[in-house]
Order: structure tokens, then C-alpha cells, then sequence
């Protein structure tokens, strides 16, 4: 299998598990948050949008060079309004790797930071760590906040002790 091949399949995967834990977060525990220095609930579900927008620049550019000061981070004031937000971020994500090819990949990406190169490395590895990897570490950190607001947590690669098979 090619390897954007393989990144569609995992990409389509890991966003469709992603949603359905976003689906359950609810509307009323979005300011909620299991310690002082954690991310509120809806933080948390807003920065996981931000993991997936962070495939148009990863996957379309030569490189992201992010000013803290001026970016703007993704925000929702709902569940449907942060739902229609990762949904558009999830098609411009499916649009950006049907762009791509596998010479594109293996070809160095660098992020830069106020014009200050940070690292440069694989396109593909940085796909993978900075959205791929990344949603996955932040959807494992929403699972545990389902669980603390007593919300049925849904399987990602199976059940979990909330589903019956």
C-alpha cells in the first residue's frame, strides 16, 4: 500500500473514532475541567480541531510558521458548533491528502516559530506526530473526561466497559 494510501485509511479512522467521543461531550460540562491545570472540557475538544486544521499547512506548504500572538486558535461556544468545526476541519484534512502523493512525503517540512525554525523533518512524520499522533493523545485525555463526567465512553479499536458486544 502507498504510503498516502495508508495515512487516508488511518486518517479516516482515527477522525471517525475522534467524533464520536466529541458527540457525547456534553453541552453543559464544556467549562468543566478534572484540575486547576488541565484544559476545560471544551478547550480540550477545541484544540483537538486544531491537531486536524494542522493538516492543510503540513500537507499544502513547505512549512508553518506560527506567531502565538496572531494565530487563531479554533473556539466553540457549542457541541454543534464544535462538531461543525472538526467536520470541516476532517474534510479539508480528506481534500489536502487526496492533493498529495508520496513524493510530496518524504520531502522535509519545517515549523518555524516568530520565523525561527524549530525542527525539519519528513512531511509524512510530521503528518503523523503533530496530527495523527496528536489527536490520538488528546482523544485518549477526552476519553478519561467522559469517564469522570459518568458519560459512556465509546470504543476507539473496540469496546469499552460502557458497550455490550
Amino acid at each position: 500500500m502507498k504510503q498516502t494510501n495508508s495515512l487516508k485509511v488511518e486518517f479516516t479512522r482515527e477522525t471517525e473514532a475522534t467524533r464520536k467521543q466529541l458527540e457525547r461531550l456534553p453541552d453543559d460540562q464544556l467549562a468543566w475541567q478534572p484540575h486547576e491545570k488541565s484544559f476545560t472540557a471544551g478547550a480540550l475538544a477545541a484544540h483537538i480541531v486544531d491537531c486536524l486544521r494542522w493538516t492543510d499547512a503540513i500537507l499544502r506548504h513547505d512549512e508553518l510558521d506560527m506567531n502565538p500572538a496572531t494565530y487563531q486558535f479554533f473556539e466553540a461556544a457549542s457541541v454543534a458548533e464544535l462538531l461543525q468545526g472538526f467536520d470541516e476541519a476532517v474534510a479539508r484534512g480528506q481534500q489536502a491528502l487526496a492533493a498529495t502523493n508520496d513524493a510530496a512525503l518524504e520531502q522535509n517540512w519545517q515549523f518555524r516559530i516568530k520565523g525561527r525554525t524549530r525542527f525539519e523533518r519528513e512531511r509524512a512524520a510530521v503528518f503523523r506526530d503533530f496530527v495523527l499522533s496528536h489527536l490520538i493523545h488528546h482523544r485518549g485525555q477526552l476519553s478519561v473526561y467522559l469517564r469522570l463526567l459518568n458519560v459512556p465512553v465509546p470504543g476507539a479499536y473496540g469496546p469499552t466497559a460502557d458497550e455490550q458486544f
